[in-house]
Formats: C-alpha cells, structure tokens, sequence
C-alpha cells in the first residue's frame, strides 16, 4: 500500500520527448516518473539522459502528492501502465544498447484520472486497457 512513508512529497512528471523518430501516435507517448525534487530540474539535462531518449523534453503535466512514498508510488505507476509500456531501444552515447522503461503509450487524461484516482484512493478497482485506451472497472 502506499501509506505515509518516510519520504513526505512526490512530483509526477509526464513528459513528451522531442526528436524520438516516433510518429502518428505522439500525443499517446508519455514518460511517467517520480521525483522529490522539482520537475523541470529533473529534465534540465534529458539530453545528456538514456531515460529521456536523449532528447529535449516538453513537461506536458505534473502532480503533487503529500505524505507518500516515492518510491512505492513510481513502482504502482510503472506496474499499473505495464501492459502499455513501450519497447524502446536506443543506442548511449558509447553505442551500447540502452531501453528506457519509463514511456508509455497512454492518453494523458488517462494519467490524470489515474493519479486522481491514487490520491483519493480509488484506483484498487481499476485497470487500463492499451487496446482501448480506457480505464475499467474490475
């Protein structure tokens, strides 16, 4: 569960990613991650970054949640969007095979009733469907 933990904030940060070479469903690909720190110091450097493709990123939303464990919070994100995760793979910069597991192919809405949905404590019930790119109930 992700009550109270020793850690008291955590910053949701959704991002698109400028320069992937994804095309048609851009406006569905997310990075979902958990900071305790500010979001936009996060990505100052996503060029330099294998999580943020090595790319310029937009912030295309953020959460704030009190009282919360990150870590915990960032593991029930990546489980519950699992089945929509992308497969990505992009060389680093010694040409090493790297794969970021932190996009999705998701609508933000979708994010934005799921991270609603874990600050009321409602989202036990539900799961998400990458076929139908909706929230269902169990």
């Amino acid at each position: 569960a992700l009550k109270q933990g020793n850690e008291t904030m955590a910053n949701i940060g959704t991002f698109t990613s400028n320069g992937t070479g994804f095309t048609g469903t851009i406006d569905l690909i997310h990075k979902i991650g958990v900071t305790g720190g500010e979001v936009s110091l996060r990505v100052a450097n996503a060029k330099a970054d294998p999580t943020f493709l090595f790319a310029d990123v937009d912030i295309v939303a953020t959460y704030k949640l009190i009282n919360i464990n990150r870590a915990k919070l960032e593991a029930l994100l990546h489980r519950f969007f699992a089945a929509a995760r992308l497969d990505v793979e992009i060389p680093d910069r010694f040409g090493r095979a790297v794969k970021p597991r932190e996009w999705y192919l998701v609508p933000l809405h979708i994010i934005d009733e799921v991270v609603a949905r874990i600050k009321d404590q409602s989202i036990t019930p539900y799961v998400y469907s990458p076929e139908k790119a909706t929230l269902s109930k169990l």
